[in-house]
């Protein structure tokens, strides 16, 4: 059995903010979590609490987890790749900072962003206002930004490592990293059965010293879809064994691993069964059952 690996799900974020992020956390045996700093689809913001902030530090420090473990995530409404409505791609951009301001306030060392959809511009352009706009938004000694890996839906950019690769090298500051998801990969058409060929490709193309988040997630869909459906670990195409072999991964043992896995009937968390199955090793095929068990 695997005792610590930096493994975690995502959790909520509600009236306790951070605070209650962190007991979410540690419920599920958690040593890693990540949390939007409100709905990724909207807006709205309330302001956070210095007092449930220092809280939630003091709890994670008395239970193991790392602040450097612990990872926001940008809101999806986010889209830094299509400038046809200025208006519109002005407010992303704010709306990042203001995102990254928060993770400053609440002491978060990495947000993960999505780098956005091209919706009608060519390719090259919509790279460009990507590299543009964290051009714009960057700063030294802010969170560092995390390129996430995308399944290639629709016209989103950063879905081959080489736009990635592209994105990182257009950007003048070093504070930016990767984060990849392993059902986009999946979906994207990159074979996760030899992992280490993969990781080659990615060290030759960027280097390993990039990625600081794994997104670890199963997919409902076959590889090349271009689809991204997550799926509870193994009972999706990329199956249990590949998944843990990414999760104890010797080259990645100090990248925190987080869960993104569907709820049980879009109402139970699944986080706590999954993170016990792969610090066992061990494929529980009976996840579903064992979950709405618990939550009886």
């Amino acid at each position: 059995m695997v005792k610590y690996m930096i493994i975690g799900s995502h959790v909520n974020f509600t009236n306790e903010q951070l605070l209650g992020s962190t007991k979410q956390a540690i419920g599920y045996g958690a040593t890693a979590f990540m949390f939007y700093t409100g709905a990724p689809q909207n807006t709205i913001r309330k302001n956070l609490d210095a007092h449930l902030t220092e809280e939630a530090h003091k709890l994670m420090e008395e239970n193991g987890i790392l602040l450097k473990n612990v990872i926001c995530h940008a809101p999806y409404i986010i889209n830094l790749a299509n400038n046809k409505e200025m208006e519109k791609w002005q407010f992303s951009i704010n709306f990042l900072k203001q995102e990254i301001d928060r993770c400053k306030e609440l002491g978060i060392s990495y947000i993960v962003v999505h780098p956005g959809s091209a919706v009608g511009l060519e390719r090259n352009v919509a790279l460009q206002n990507i590299i543009d706009a964290l051009n714009f938004i960057i700063e030294e000694d802010a969170p560092m930004i995390l390129l996430e890996t995308m399944a290639g839906k629709g016209s989103e950019c950063g879905c081959t490592l080489e736009e990635i690769k592209m994105i990182l090298e257009g950007v003048h500051s070093k504070n930016i990293g990767v984060c990849l998801d392993t059902c986009h990969l999946n979906d994207a058409g990159y074979s996760l059965q030899d992992f280490d060929a993969l990781l080659d490709q990615v060290d030759t193309l960027f280097g390993l010293d990039k990625i600081h988040c794994i997104h670890l997630n199963d997919s409902k869909n076959p590889m090349g879809s271009h689809k991204d459906r997550h799926e509870n670990i193994g009972l999706g195409t990329i199956g249990f064994d590949i998944l843990y072999n990414i999760f104890v991964h010797e080259k990645l043992k100090d990248v925190p691993k987080i869960l993104e896995t569907p709820y049980i009937d879009r109402e139970y968390p699944p986080f706590k069964q999954e993170i016990e199955a792969l610090r066992q090793g061990k494929f529980h095929p009976n996840l579903v059952e064992e979950v709405k068990e618990y939550y009886k």
